[in-house]
């Protein structure tokens, strides 16, 4: 366990003030989103492809999309990145004219993280040089679930020695975490490590992303932004589907961490079908652009 977190680790809201906060969301997201926010989301979503399934000519067709956005919608913000597996990093760096757009890898043994240590640095690496600006990283979550938190630390930074300057985005998996202190703890050893984002899942588990686990991340960067001065970037991903879904998680974020996390240097969804709707709330008719 990390020093850091002993001293912080009575920070973690009880489920009282969980519930409190995301009262306080709820009321203010019970109306209709007006068209600047749901603009503003669009343009913080990574616009994610991670199929088996994903070949060199859905990447492009993905890509292309993305290039041609603000060609037919002029007025639209599109969105911040395009997160896909590392193997697909040239192809999109070659092909991607689209500006602002980051490129996101995963990387490290996505999406369990269980392989040799070696190869998940190596591969990180490897993503990074091959172009990606972003890389996102699943925690040895087996090894944080038996209390092996230096080990869990001593990955991540590793990780991010290996990558650099390239942000790192830490997933911690919380539907396979079993309370809210574990996701608290998890997050405050992601972010002493180096996490330049924590990201809540892969999207491969049967629990993703919800609101209780964001408000605990959220009050995790807070406290954690307090007491070093550093500014940790929040990424929920996993069942994000509708923009009555994602104005919650902005809901929590700005209500948690102020003005200054709203912004796609600290703020992203990790989601394959939110933009499709987010757009499609903002031009008033269905759109199946992407």
């Amino acid at each position: 366990m990390t020093k850091l977190y002993e001293k912080l680790a009575k920070n973690c809201p009880t489920e009282s003030e969980i519930k409190k906060g995301l009262k306080k969301v709820y009321s203010d997201t019970s109306g209709s989103t007006d068209r600047k926010t749901l603009m503003e989301i669009l343009g913080l979503i990574d616009l994610t492809s991670l199929n088996t399934t994903d070949s060199k000519s859905s990447i492009l067709q993905l890509t292309g999309k993305i290039n041609s956005f603000n060609a037919r919608y002029s007025n639209i913000p599109t969105v911040a990145g395009i997160c896909i597996f590392p193997n697909f990093i040239p192809l999109v760096k070659e092909k991607l004219t689209a500006k602002n757009v980051k490129i996101v890898a995963v990387a490290g043994g996505f999406p369990t993280s269980q392989t040799f240590r070696n190869v998940k640095i190596q591969e990180c690496k490897m993503a990074a040089d091959s172009g990606a600006d972003e890389i996102d990283f699943v925690i040895p979550v087996g090894s944080f679930l038996a209390n092996d938190y230096p080990s869990v630390a001593e990955e991540i930074r590793e990780i991010k020695n290996a990558i650099g300057e390239r942000l790192l985005k830490v997933i911690i998996e919380t539907g396979l975490l079993n309370t809210y202190e574990q996701i608290f703890r998890a997050s405050m050893i992601a972010m002493d490590a180096g996490a330049d984002f924590i990201k809540t899942s892969t999207g491969k588990t049967t629990v993703s992303a919800t609101p209780e686990t964001a408000f605990v991340i959220c009050r995790a960067i807070s406290v954690f932004f307090l007491e070093t001065g550093i500014k940790v970037g929040f990424k929920p991903s996993g069942g994000i589907v509708t923009s009555q879904d994602a104005l919650v998680y902005y809901k929590i974020v700005k209500n948690e961490l102020g003005i200054d996390w709203m912004n796609s240097s600290l703020l992203r969804f990790g989601a394959s079908r939110l933009a499709n709707n987010v757009l499609s709330d903002i031009i008033g008719s269905r759109a199946d652009y992407f």
